[in-house]
């Protein structure tokens, strides 16, 4: 399954966002995608606490309602103080609120698409809103939603309130020029010191559009000076990377090499025969995938055929490899995505690769760190998350790191190039760890003449 993509406008997020005092929204249902029907509606939605939904027309108004309140199809009458309609509209500065009025009950749990008295959402299973009655909230139907009830779109969001900034930060980062510089000299001096090696080579996994080629676009930008877009990076629901890549990172447009090659797959999908096949990463793993060998999604690499290298050395193999995960979706990913990250791990362990994982997006995540990015150690929710992500992958605490992309900017940023060079120099110091592991036998550099057999 591609990932979804929600239909709000950043404006019209944080207008929705300023109904909270503190909270996130993650995307359940779109009826573009899953149907305007009640009972898609009901598979993605019941039972999964606070929610808003999202209804879109043809008038520009963006408008809905949230409930605090599971929906269950219990067939009763609700008593929610906290629900509310709302309403957006690009004429107006602020959203519109109104409160459910006191004595009334706010929705009925049936089967029918949500149900605010009077307005139910997904009339008859169709992109419709109808008036059916009911005196728990009053309104102007034109400021509420401009008397347009054909829907373009309807989605459904979970709200999760959010806490807010701890008093000690749970990691401490200096927030300075000179740590900026010291990381960078750190990274460019270091050196293997193993059979021969020059860099350490290091994998990117994730789900699509978690972030991986956005996270080799923004480290090359650090060291080159300059926002870049080598990788091809998006949006799209499908991985936009369909090849194996290694990359490397210069120093300035003409300047020395990093000394860390950066590999780049293909995302992880929900499904048994989309996006790339586990079987793949233990070949890359293991050195036997070479550059720009094209992924199928339905298949991993046989030895015998294209791009597979048959003889390896250990400037081949992966010596650290990176998990790279949208920390707003960790809680929407399913079993199937969660045990492809456990086979993965499983090998990986067997192979003896040290793994880390990056919380990507984390701005998008945490209003309180998209004001000041130096809140991220500060912020109760990035630290839920990290314990979360801990939890359901089976990676200590200490090897979660997280990150911000360049995405909009257009000049470089000082906290945002720490947490990037910071996530580098651990990646290295993990490299360290499994060359020291290998045996005297591993540490022999085989002739670079034996890389390839044609």
């Amino acid at each position: 399954m591609s990932a979804i993509i929600s239909s709000l406008t950043n404006d019209q997020r944080k207008k929705l966002l300023s109904l909270f005092n503190h909270a996130q929204l993650h995307l359940l249902y779109k009826a573009s995608v899953h149907g305007f029907a009640a009972n898609q509606f009901h598979f993605r939605c019941d039972i999964q606490g606070p929610t808003i939904c999202v209804a879109y027309n043809n008038s520009g108004f963006v408008y809905g309602a949230y409930t605090s309140k599971d929906y269950a199809q219990s067939n009763q009458n609700i008593v929610d103080e906290r629900a509310f309609l709302y309403s957006i509209s690009p004429d107006r500065p602020q959203p519109i609120r109104v409160g459910v009025n006191a004595g009334q009950n706010a929705f009925l749990d049936g089967n029918t698409g949500p149900y605010f008295y009077p307005l139910l959402f997904l009339y008859n299973n169709s992109a419709a809103v109808t008036n059916s009655g009911g005196a728990a909230f009053t309104f102007n139907p034109a400021e509420l939603h401009g008397n347009d009830m054909a829907l373009t779109e309807f989605e459904v969001y979970r709200v999760e309130e959010l806490e807010g900034a701890l008093d000690k930060p749970w990691r401490n980062v200096e927030w300075n020029e000179d740590k900026r510089e010291l990381l960078k000299k750190q990274i460019l001096s270091y050196c293997p010191d193993v059979g021969g090696l020059k860099e350490a080579r290091v994998l990117m996994v994730g789900p699509v559009g978690a972030g991986k080629s956005s996270f080799f676009n923004s480290i090359n930008s650090v060291f080159r000076g300059n926002i870049t877009s080598q990788a091809i990076a998006g949006t799209a629901g499908k991985s936009v990377t369909v090849q194996f890549r290694t990359y490397t990172i210069k120093v300035g447009k003409r300047g020395s090499l990093v000394p860390l090659i950066l590999c780049d797959t293909m995302g992880l999908e929900h499904g048994d025969d989309s996006g790339l096949d586990p079987g793949d990463i233990i070949n890359i793993c293991k050195g036997h995938v070479q550059d720009r060998y094209q992924f199928n999604p339905s298949a991993s690499l046989q030895e015998g055929t294209p791009g597979y290298r048959k003889h390896v050395t250990l400037k081949d193999k992966i010596h650290c490899m990176v998990y790279v995960v949208d920390v707003s979706r960790v809680s929407l990913m399913d079993q199937k995505m969660l045990d492809k990250f456990r086979t993965i791990r499983k090998k990986a362990n067997q192979l003896g690769v040290p793994q880390i994982l990056l919380m990507t997006k984390i701005d998008e995540a945490c209003p309180l760190v998209e004001r000041d990015l130096k809140n991220v150690y500060h912020s109760v929710y990035i630290q839920k998350k990290a314990r979360e992500v801990s939890e359901s992958f089976g990676i200590p605490l200490s090897c979660i790191v997280p990150v911000k992309n360049y995405c909009t900017e257009m000049e470089l940023n000082l906290e945002v190039d720490i947490l990037l060079l910071s996530a580098v120099k651990l990646m290295l110091d993990y490299a360290d760890g499994f060359f020291e592991n290998l045996l005297p036998d591993d540490q022999e550099e085989t002739d670079v003449s034996e890389l390839y057999v044609e």
